[in-house]
């Protein structure tokens, strides 16, 4: 290309009417004339780059940016003025100003903000090995049914009414780029005899007329490809999964994608059924994986994380936000929030407790527990998995007191649940599988016996008081799950002796004010709340990306 000195003339004025001021205005942070200087400087072209304006605002920005400025005389800044002239201008001042030749010409409008450095540059270098052409224009498809009006009578522009798919192929200039030969930039014009059409597509042909072209471009600059990360597999349990579910569902302006590791078959199902596009890890290192989806985001929430694992992908240039990660990877993300589990070194951007717990919407539309004085239905829950069988193990020592005095038994299996057999003994018992709407069954029931993970959350949001076997070692440190926030913790639910899991639930069922304290005791806490406050969190985080 340096055999064939190019320039890119930007035209730039100060009086826009539409929108005014609208080159100087910040979009999505940053002026608006930025987007089309930066993309002229970084399409590796080589190219001189200069801000044709009559603004001194906009001439001083340009030459911040990188570009040239050249002011444009007062002549050619009305209202009325077309850009053949203004583009022939500031081409002779620059070859004025540099000694260079240009052999080819670029206008490019600082009214599209979205356009590609890669469609620029394949535009100018079709110019460059297609002498036959003396313009190339960047358009759009816009094949559709329209009218013209003549006289008094509107009267279509086609022959057949047709589908648009078949409707002959009509092309529409965007503000692009227009790419000349220099010889043929004149005052009266840019275009030459051979034009060639380079076709846009998506949000690079949008143009900025008005408010609603801008509202549009906002909302394509701040959007963001974010990937969730998880794991999901019995010995873990789905909590992980249920949490992304619900923090997806509040990312709107976002694209949302899900991976997750190859022991996570179970995971990957779940997501699938709830239609978000969901793969499965592929390469031995799941860091490959990520990066062949390139996201700007990736929300982790699959335990600790190590530090080389996060350093990696922020090398990469990822944000990096972190669940329920007490490893070392945690020290290196952009965020990290904790809500089940207590840090003990306070670190910026690090969130945990209770006000940090993403609750779903079903519970934020759950009636609160009312006591009532007798125990009536006891509802059994251990997560999407239960992998030590606590079901079972509570249904050993409940049942027969329950049946003995008419208190009815649910059980509700999550989706990973596999020892149905176990609990054939049981008939009376009412089994679940992974229903929708638990927040019902746990405002119904007298009493919950459940695992030390999130669905103490979940419980808390309702009132309903709480026996809890934790599942794992992990889960005791669980600080929630306390007698400060109203449950009864038995602590590893493997280790239990016999016969504490019915001498707790005894104490329960003989003593309403006690259930009644620990209701008092859970609703203290406004837990339904809570997700306002992540869901900010990863808003904020989300907007800094790249």
């Amino acid at each position: 290309m340096d055999s064939c000195p190019i320039l890119i003339v930007i035209p730039a004025r100060g009086g826009s009417k539409g929108i005014p001021r609208k080159n100087l205005r910040p979009l999505a942070g940053r002026p608006l004339l930025s987007y089309s200087v930066g993309t002229a400087l970084a399409c590796g072209l080589g190219a001189d780059v200069c801000v044709s304006s009559e603004d001194d605002e906009i001439l001083r920005l340009a030459e911040s940016l990188g570009a040239v400025p050249i002011r444009r005389p007062e002549e050619l800044a009305g209202d009325r003025v077309t850009l053949d002239p203004v583009i022939h201008d500031a081409m002779a001042r620059m070859r004025e100003r540099t000694g260079r030749d240009y052999g080819l010409v670029v206008t490019m409008q600082p009214t599209s903000p979205l356009l590609r450095k890669e469609s620029l540059a394949a535009a100018v270098r079709r110019m460059l090995e297609s002498p036959e052409l003396d313009t190339v224009i960047s358009a759009r498809e816009d094949a559709h049914l329209s009218w013209r009006k003549e006289g008094d009578r509107f009267v279509p522009n086609y022959a057949k009414r047709l589908n648009r798919q078949q409707l002959p192929p009509e092309y529409r200039e965007t503000g692009g780029f227009f790419v000349s030969r220099a010889g043929i930039v004149t005052p009266a014009g840019r275009i030459g005899t051979n034009v060639g059409l380079h076709i846009l597509s998506g949000a690079e042909t949008i143009d900025i007329d008005g408010f609603d072209d801008w509202s549009l471009c906002e909302y394509h600059l701040r959007h963001r490809k974010v990937l969730f990360v998880v794991s999901g597999y019995p010995e873990i349990g789905m909590g992980h999964v249920y949490n992304t579910l619900i923090l997806a569902h509040e990312i709107l302006e976002h694209e949302v994608q899900f991976l997750v590791d190859s022991r996570s078959a179970l995971a990957r199902d779940k997501i699938a059924s709830s239609n978000y596009p969901v793969r499965m890890q592929e390469r031995p290192d799941i860091v490959d994986d990520i990066a062949e989806i390139d996201p700007d985001v990736v929300i982790n929430d699959r335990l600790d994380t190590e530090a080389d694992y996060v350093l990696r992908l922020k090398g990469k240039g990822y944000t990096v936000i972190n669940f329920e990660d007490l490893g070392e990877g945690a020290r290196h993300a952009d965020l990290v929030v904790n809500a089940i589990y207590p840090e003990t070194v306070p670190r910026d951007r690090h969130y945990y407790g209770h006000r940090y717990f993403a609750l779903r919407d079903e519970f934020l539309r759950a009636p609160e527990k009312e006591i009532r004085p007798e125990v009536r239905e006891v509802l059994l829950t251990f997560g999407g998995v239960d992998p030590g069988n606590f079901t079972r193990k509570v249904l050993g020592e409940i049942y027969p007191d329950c049946a003995a005095r008419g208190i009815s038994i649910v059980v509700i299996a999550g989706p990973g649940y596999a020892r149905y057999d176990t609990l054939a003994g049981f008939p009376e018992a009412r089994i679940l599988r992974d229903v929708t709407d638990i927040a019902v069954h746990m405002a119904r029931a007298d009493v919950v016996f459940t695992s030390a993970g999130r669905t103490t959350y979940e419980i808390a949001s309702i009132g309903t008081p709480a026996i809890v076997l934790a599942q794992n070692e992990r889960e005791t440190t669980h600080f929630f799950a306390s007698a400060e926030y109203g449950f009864l913790n038995l602590g590893l639910g493997a280790s239990l002796p016999p016969g504490k899991i019915k001498e707790a639930f005894e104490l329960l069922a003989g003593d309403p004010a006690l259930r009644a304290s620990m209701r008092k005791a859970m609703r203290a806490v406004d837990i339904r709340k809570s997700k306002q406050n992540v869901i900010r969190l990863i808003s904020e985080t989300i907007r800094s990306a790249r």
